[in-house]
């Protein structure tokens, strides 16, 4: 379907990182995942490609269509299968005002898809012995205590409960926004969260129901950090990036070595004479103390890199799958994507979306979906897998609306269930 481009197996190369690499070894590793790059990077400029075929050339002039429409200035998507990146397509503009176009290159923020990162990083430590599921919050953060909790003790709610966005914690987690423009984008240090916590209160039954939750997972950032002993961004770099390759990956400032790739992101407005524009934000911005929530930053590919490890696609090769397993047990990515909660809407259930240990399942018709969204400044994106076929789906916009009658996120929707017709089969 589309153009075929192999990712390169990451067996000795991109195991050694966490098994005593080599300074050659570890060279290797990182022309690999350069490799990959440089791979799309041709292909866009005229390379041979396959004709492309007739769902996936409908799809993408669907997503053009809808990405013009919204005015989003520019957007990538890129289809998996069995780790491999079988299509991508770009369309708008990383740069408008400097005219430079979105490439297989372009780097995006990916917001709350770093939850995954999170909630893979516990399941490490849990399948270590480090931790278990059903501990309380309160034995690593016992800052919590101070949240006022009319159902019973804080001391109750585990870790299993934020995993699940099961624990009743608020949703944003800078709760006093009233738009103004010196108001600070997020909270920038744990510190300011703690403050906070006396004015709080637990808003349901803890493990009763389903509740998005932003501070939950900074809150599960404390425990990686504490077991752990690295900063949270250091571990996701060592034990989830680095082993699998990922090089373009990272958090906070884009490196030199990168900032040519970075797409700018943007937020429909309107100006002082109630005209609608576009609103340039840059490159980067300042996401505090939410980075555990929502901090990731990559090209496409590398995120096609993560798709494959999701999907355990080691093409037989026994390096391959140690390697996967030494990052986490397929069974226990298995064990994430299990329903525990229905997914609220307006006070009623869809009974198609539920959550398990942070991940998402969608279900439509006879196929199951599993994945994440994510949404922060002017970034928005959707990863979405097939775990019965081992296909996947992955896109990214860079343009958000301040907007009472714009509204990218059902946009983005728009897009994801089309393209999740791509993976079906």
């Amino acid at each position: 379907m589309g153009e075929r481009l192999d990712l390169p197996m990451l067996s000795e190369a991109a195991s050694a990182p966490t098994m005593g690499a080599t300074p050659r070894v570890l060279l290797r590793a990182l022309l690999l995942a350069v490799s990959l790059l440089a791979a799309l990077a041709a292909q866009a400029a005229g390379g041979k490609r396959p004709p492309p075929s007739a769902a996936w050339e409908e799809f993408t002039q669907m997503f053009d269509a809808t990405v013009d429409g919204d005015h989003i200035v520019g957007a990538g998507v890129v289809l998996v299968r069995d780790g491999h990146i079988v299509a991508h397509h770009e369309h708008g503009f990383a740069d408008r005002d400097r005219g430079v176009r979105i490439t297989p290159q372009s780097i995006y923020h990916y917001g709350s898809i770093t939850k995954t990162l999170t909630a893979i990083s516990i399941m490490q430590l849990r399948d270590r012995g480090r931790l278990t599921l059903d501990e309380p919050i309160t034995k690593y953060v016992p800052e919590l205590r101070q949240v006022h909790d009319p159902f019973g003790s804080m001391d109750a709610i585990t870790l299993r409960m934020l995993l699940s966005h099961s624990a009743g914690f608020q949703d944003p987690t800078w709760p006093y926004k009233q738009g103004k423009p010196w108001e600070p984008f997020e909270p920038t240090t744990w510190n300011q969260l703690v403050a906070m916590m006396p004015y709080q209160e637990i808003a349901f039954k803890p493990g009763s129901r389903y509740s998005y939750s932003n501070p939950a997972f900074i809150y599960l950032a404390r425990v990686i950090e504490q077991l752990s002993g690295d900063p949270w961004e250091s571990y996701v770099q060592k034990n989830i990036f680095s082993p699998l390759g990922m090089t373009h990956s990272y958090f906070r400032t884009t490196p030199y070595y990168l900032a040519a790739d970075r797409s700018h992101n943007y937020t429909r407005v309107r100006d002082a004479s109630g005209t609608e524009v576009v609103r340039d934000n840059g490159a980067d911005f300042d996401p505090g103390i939410t980075i555990p929530n929502g901090g990731w930053n990559a090209p496409l590919g590398d995120l096609a890199l993560y798709m494959a490890f999701l999907t355990d696609a080691t093409h037989g090769d026994a390096a391959t799958a140690r390697l996967y397993d030494t990052v986490l047990a397929h069974t226990t990515l298995t064990e994430m994507w299990q329903p525990l909660y229905r997914i609220q809407q307006d006070g009623s259930s869809v009974d198609e979306d539920s959550v398990g240990l942070s991940f998402f399942t969608l279900r439509r018709g006879d196929t199951t979906f599993v994945g994440h969204t994510g949404s922060q400044a002017g970034f928005r994106a959707f990863l979405f897998l097939n775990p019965m076929t081992g296909a996947g789906v992955i896109a990214a916009f860079n343009t958000d609306s301040e907007l009472p009658s714009g509204d990218e996120s059902a946009t983005v929707q728009r897009i994801r269930d089309r393209a999740l017709e791509l993976i079906r089969r």
